[in-house]
């Protein structure tokens, strides 16, 4: 549909930018290629292959947002730019928060479908191989160790920037955003387990020979361990100081 067919405006605008496609929009965002990544219809084995692999391709997408906003917060950490770090990490945080919801797609899959129809066309296809959700595990600790610098520089040990967080709001609104970023990647961790039980069962093994099971183990794996341990550490004292 032409641009004058859907504003009522002459379509006189003609593409500027190098590149296939019959717009601008076209051709920045590269859609002829993207389009082009799924399997046509004479390709797929089974009618839900494109669910599939639409609901994962946009997946890879989130996820390889959410590594390169985490990793430039780093950055932004390290030069003492607190604000800038937490709304970067904020949109790593959505980022999680969207994949987690359209998985919510997966589950309109029949599981007789998807056993019979799309997993046998998978190969040895894994989760565990997402590069998205690797190269987020792998940019984290990095953030991690950023924090802490930033707080021993403070002269403060992990419990006073809880304590005096009034004081040290920027360094305490860190500390809570990693804290959410951590516990949005466990709701996903969640919610994957449960969608993969629903389509598949839970005692089962993956297409590479891995238990479903095992994934319930990593359900309780935190990106930032002492963030969640200073909660313990903040109720004993309190309930130290109502004593005394």
């Amino acid at each position: 549909m032409s641009r004058r067919e859907q504003t009522g405006l002459e379509d006189d605008l003609a593409p500027i930018l190098p590149g296939p496609g019959a717009s601008d929009y076209e051709r920045y965002l590269r859609t002829d290629e993207l389009l082009a990544l799924q399997k046509t219809e004479d390709e797929r084995a089974h009618h839900d292959e494109l669910l599939f692999q639409v609901t994962h391709q946009s997946s890879e997408l989130w996820l390889k947002l959410a590594a390169a906003e985490v990793e430039t917060a780093t950055v932004r950490m390290r030069e003492g730019d607190l604000r800038a770090a937490i709304r970067l990490l904020r949109r790593s945080i959505l980022c999680l928060t969207l994949i987690t919801e359209q998985l919510d797609m997966l589950e309109l899959m029949s599981p007789w479908e998807y056993t019979s129809g799309v997993r046998p066309v998978l190969g040895h296809g894994s989760g565990f191989d997402s590069p998205g959700w690797n190269e987020l595990r792998r940019v984290v600790p990095a953030a991690d160790e950023a924090f802490h610098a930033l707080r021993r520089a403070e002269g403060l040990s992990l419990v006073d920037v809880y304590r005096r967080a009034q004081e040290f709001e920027d360094l305490y609104e860190l500390a809570e955003t990693l804290t959410e970023l951590d516990e949005r990647a466990g709701v996903w961790r969640i919610r994957h387990l449960r969608v993969v039980e629903r389509i598949i069962g839970g005692e089962v093994v993956g297409t590479q020979g891995t238990p479903v099971e095992l994934l319930a183990g990593l359900v309780s794996r935190k990106f930032f361990a002492e963030l969640w341990d200073v909660r313990n550490e903040l109720t004993e004292l309190a309930k130290q100081e109502e004593s005394e």
